[in-house]
């Protein structure tokens, strides 16, 4: 079977979908409107997808809107991201028990990882390309850097059901970065919206052995056709475009530029961007004590360089000004990272733009520092009038 040969199925065929991977023990988290906004969580059926709801996303606003189509995924993720599920934002380490009395001489048992902290098997649906982009990028950084065993075992056990982005958003920029709006990589199934009915991908054996128990058809060249046209659309529609040529070497040229400090007027120092960056990996380590004193644990928190406390060393914070940490933050996603893991650090997802609270763009910074100084008047006030 050609696994990227397109197939059409039915909107019940992803009622049947759900059914075998429920069957196959897997739990599957998908898109589901919860507080109004878009979050990815444990669902059980196609009921509990989002049909019908739209947003609207700009510089530091989002919305969501109930447009009574009859789409499951025509709306841009939210600032949920699968990392969440990857890699947690919160989670144990170890724990250290003390065992004994005052009759008895003590001993501490370590505890490496308690039972039932280990993943579940994941499945996740509703996955865009840029996502799919990003879980790529923190594979490479959480498995050879940090080298996390939670991270490894949900990855390896994960089942990925793609969908092609045909309607991006208006903080979009995947095409720029070249990783979207169609899923090429590392997926399942991928299924795009056509019609009323979708199309199916197979990328991978075990999503060719989910594909052969459900009922498909051999799509026909008009449905190809309109498959490539809406990718091709959205690929002509981005909200944002990002110009990446020469970038790194470009930032790197401007490290000491006075624009990071107008950057710095409008920044919170919040870490918006940072918390819901799908590829940002920092975090903090942080010790806990019960009262008893019989029991001590370490948990891992997700960190932020936009934080005094993440570049503390020593003796003091090396980063004091808010123009230092947006430069640390923006020079690592798109110059640095190059160096460190051999691509951009950014997808072109927008959530950074959409989630900042004051509305800052990345691609409008970056774009700033291709533009020349700006020539301020010279102050001729206090030269003699010759009238």
């Amino acid at each position: 079977m050609d696994k990227r040969k397109l197939h059409i199925m039915t909107r019940q065929g992803l009622d049947q979908l759900f059914e075998l991977l429920a069957q196959a023990n897997y739990t599957i988290i998908g898109p589901t409107v919860r507080e109004g906004a878009m979050v990815y969580a444990q669902i059980s059926s196609t009921k509990e997808l989002p049909m019908g709801w739209s947003d609207y996303q700009e510089p530091g606003h989002y919305s969501l809107e109930h447009r009574g189509h009859n789409h499951y995924f025509a709306f841009v993720p939210g600032a949920d991201s699968w990392k969440r599920f990857l890699f947690p934002p919160r989670i144990c380490m170890f724990a250290a028990v003390r065992n004994g009395g005052p009759e008895t001489p003590f001993k501490v048992e370590v505890l490496p990882r308690e039972t039932g902290r280990m993943p579940p098997r994941y499945a996740f649906v509703g996955v865009r390309a840029c996502e799919l982009a990003a879980i790529a990028i923190q594979d490479k950084v959480i498995t050879s850097e940090i080298q996390d065993p939670y991270y490894k075992q949900a990855r390896e056990q994960a089942f990925i059901v793609a969908v092609n982005c045909v309607e991006p958003g208006r903080t979009c920029f995947c095409a720029s970065m070249g990783t979207g709006p169609k899923c090429n990589r590392d997926f399942d199934l991928c299924l795009t919206e056509l019609n009323g009915e979708l199309s199916i991908e197979v990328g991978s054996e075990k999503g060719a052995d989910l594909f052969r128990k459900l009922p498909v058809r051999e799509a026909s060249p008009s449905e190809c056709r309109l498959h490539d046209l809406l990718l091709e659309r959205a690929r002509e529609h981005m909200g944002r475009t990002l110009d990446t040529d020469g970038l790194p070497e470009l930032l790197a040229q401007n490290l000491e530029s006075p624009h990071w400090e107008r950057i710095a007027k409008k920044c919170l120092a919040c870490g918006n961007c940072t918390m819901v960056c799908p590829t940002c990996f920092c975090y903090n380590v942080h010790d806990h004590t019960d009262l008893s004193g019989k029991r001590a644990e370490r948990w891992r928190l997700w960190g932020s360089c936009f934080t005094l406390e993440f570049s503390y060393l020593g003796s003091h914070t090396i980063r004091t000004e808010g123009f230092s940490r947006y430069r640390q933050w923006m020079t690592h996603k798109l110059m640095s990272w190059h160096e460190q893991f051999g691509s951009s650090g950014c997808v072109g997802c927008g959530r950074c733009i959409t989630w900042c609270p004051v509305g800052i763009d990345i691609t409008e910074e970056a774009a700033a520092f291709r533009q020349p100084p700006p020539v301020y008047p010279t102050n001729t006030s206090h030269k003699k009038s010759r009238l």
